[in-house]
């Protein structure tokens, strides 16, 4: 059972997010998973530590649970009791080197989906800090190209110490808003879309999101939502990949959005995803009145309740030859 944030028995929430939360899931468990504390992960980085000899290093002061549905993932809890024990993961020495990375299991899903291989090249349209892109440089082996790029300088910083943390030598770093990608003159074997949002999924690390929320703000960050993935896909191969993730829960910002490219693009193809160990939440194929392609059944969304994570959504989208679709 996730144990719950202290003081958090009379927090405000607004009767538009009760409201608009209780037409899509079980309100009693998403409050209580969204109330309760967060379980701290690591992914090992392979690029510089295998992870047999990873855990042989943790294992001494640190509990390791494999996340199933990444090989390099464990949920990660301090063995000792007592404050004269060090809890924090982050002053380790295998963090230090770059040996591990901190974050989320179910961020470390939207890498896993993208697959990618040495040799492509590979976009992460939105990419700061760099969790993702660091789990997509250590799938690649350093080998091929990726793009990391991120449109405000300031948080270019974090990407860079943290790609150079973990060793990883095929990346660049880029600095501009993503849909400029578009006349770029490049094409792309894979792209990640990790969009920008309204962050109602991470409540458990993030307790402000329940104060700052309103619909109009969702309606707003959507309309960049759909340029962002219009521009991953146009600037994607033929049979090449894109992934779409958001740790939004809205179904403006997910079922929404891939439902606005597949009406926009028949190249565009749902993948079904499908991952060891990781409970699927309940799509949403219709909200406020907007029927979503059935297609948008083969995304992921992920409910805190459903695997005790943050909330996450996950959409697989290839880009079909065009006389293919033509018939």
């Amino acid at each position: 059972m996730p144990k719950p944030i202290p003081d958090t028995e009379n927090i405000e929430i607004k009767d538009g997010f009760k409201e608009r939360y209780s037409q899509m899931t079980d309100w009693d468990e998403f409050k209580k998973y969204s109330l309760s504390f967060l379980r701290r992960s690591i992914r090992v980085n392979t690029l510089k530590i295998s992870v047999v000899d990873c855990k042989k290093r943790l294992e001494k002061d640190w509990k390791l649970d494999p996340i199933p549905w990444c090989r390099e993932g464990f949920w990660i809890d301090h063995k000792g009791k007592g404050d004269e024990y060090r809890r924090d993961i982050g002053n380790t020495v295998e963090h230090q080197l770059g040996y591990i990375y901190i974050q989320e299991a179910a961020s470390m899903v939207p890498p896993v989906v993208l697959d990618p291989k040495p040799g492509e090249l590979v976009l992460d349209m939105c990419a700061s800090p760099g969790s993702k892109a660091s789990q997509i440089a250590q799938y690649m082996g350093n080998e091929g190209m990726l793009i990391a790029n991120d449109f405000q300088g300031k948080r270019l910083a974090a990407l860079g110490i943290n790609i150079q943390r973990m060793s990883i030598s095929n990346e660049i770093i880029t600095l501009m808003k993503g849909h400029q990608f578009a006349r770029a003159g490049l094409a792309f074997d894979r792209v990640l879309v990790d969009a920008p949002c309204s962050g109602t999924g991470t409540i458990r690390k993030s307790l402000k999101t329940l104060r700052i929320w309103n619909p109009n703000m969702v309606k707003k960050i959507a309309g960049e939502q759909r340029r962002l993935i219009e521009t991953g896909f146009s600037i994607l191969k033929e049979g090449g990949t894109m992934v779409y993730s958001t740790c939004s829960l809205e179904p403006e910002e997910n079922e929404g959005i891939v439902d606005y490219l597949l009406t926009k693009y028949p190249q565009a193809q749902v993948e079904k995803i499908s991952l060891k160990g990781l409970k699927r939440g309940t799509i949403i194929e219709e909200f406020e009145g907007k029927k979503y392609s059935p297609e948008v059944q083969k995304c992921l969304r992920l409910w805190p309740q459903d695997n005790d994570t943050e909330g996450f959504f996950v959409a697989k989208i290839t880009k079909q030859n065009n006389q293919k679709n033509n018939g």
